[in-house]
C-alpha cells in the first residue's frame, strides 16, 4: 500500500456522482468505482455499510452542492431581478456541469426508494425558492407559484434539450441573451 492515496468517504461519494452522472443508479456499483480508483472493496467498506449507503450519500451531496450551495451564490445578490437572472444563469450553465447530468441521470429512477425522497425535496426546496423570489418581486402567491413552475420547466427542458440535442440548446455566447429572454418573459406584467 505504500504511495498510494488514502481514500475518504468524500472520494468515494465523489466517485460515485461522476458514475451516477455517466449511466445512472445503476452505475453506482462497488467494483467499477473501487476500479476507477485503483482501490479495492475493502477501502469501500471502511467507509460505507453497503453499495445503497454509497448512493444515499451521493444524492446527498448532489443535493448540498446543486441545491443548498446554488442558493446560497445566488443570495449573495442584493437585486432580485439580478438574483434571478444569476439563478437562472447558474442552472442553465453550458450544459457540462455534473449536477445537471445527474438529475438527467435520476429521472427515470424518480420512484426508486433512495432517490424519491431526496427528489422530492430537492424539487420543493427549489420551487420554494423561486416562489419566494418571485413573490419578492411583487408577484402574488398563486402568480408566484405558477412562475416558479415555469422557471423550473424551463431548466429542465433547457438540460434535456442540451443532452439529447446539444446544438438546438441556446449555449455559449448565446446562453446570456437566452436567459435574458427567459427573466423578461418570466417577470412581465
Amino acid at each position: 500500500m505504500a504511495g498510494r492515496k488514502r481514500l475518504t468517504a468524500r472520494d468515494w461519494t465523489a466517485a460515485a456522482l461522476a458514475a451516477l452522472a455517466r449511466g445512472g443508479i445503476e452505475a453506482v456499483a462497488v467494483e467499477p468505482i473501487a476500479a476507477s480508483l485503483g482501490a479495492t472493496k475493502g477501502s469501500f467498506y471502511w467507509h460505507f455499510s453497503s453499495r445503497d449507503a454509497l448512493l444515499e450519500s451521493a444524492l446527498l451531496e448532489w443535493e448540498r452542492t446543486d441545491t443548498d450551495d446554488v442558493i446560497t451564490l445566488v443570495e449573495a445578490e442584493p437585486d432580485l431581478r439580478r438574483r434571478l437572472r444569476r439563478l437562472l444563469a447558474v442552472a442553465l450553465g453550458d450544459g457540462t456541469r455534473a449536477g445537471e447530468r445527474v438529475e438527467l441521470a435520476l429521472q427515470p429512477a424518480a420512484g426508486h426508494p433512495l432517490v424519491a425522497p431526496v427528489l422530492a425535496r430537492v424539487t420543493q426546496r427549489r420551487l420554494g425558492y423561486l416562489t419566494e423570489l418571485f413573490g419578492e418581486l411583487g408577484f402574488g402567491p398563486e402568480e408566484a407559484r405558477q412562475r416558479s413552475l415555469l422557471a423550473y420547466t424551463a431548466y429542465l427542458g433547457h438540460a434535456q434539450l442540451a443532452h439529447a440535442t446539444p446544438d438546438a440548446a441556446p449555449a455559449g455566447a448565446d446562453l446570456p441573451a437566452y436567459v435574458d429572454a427567459v427573466i423578461a418573459t418570466l417577470t412581465a406584467r
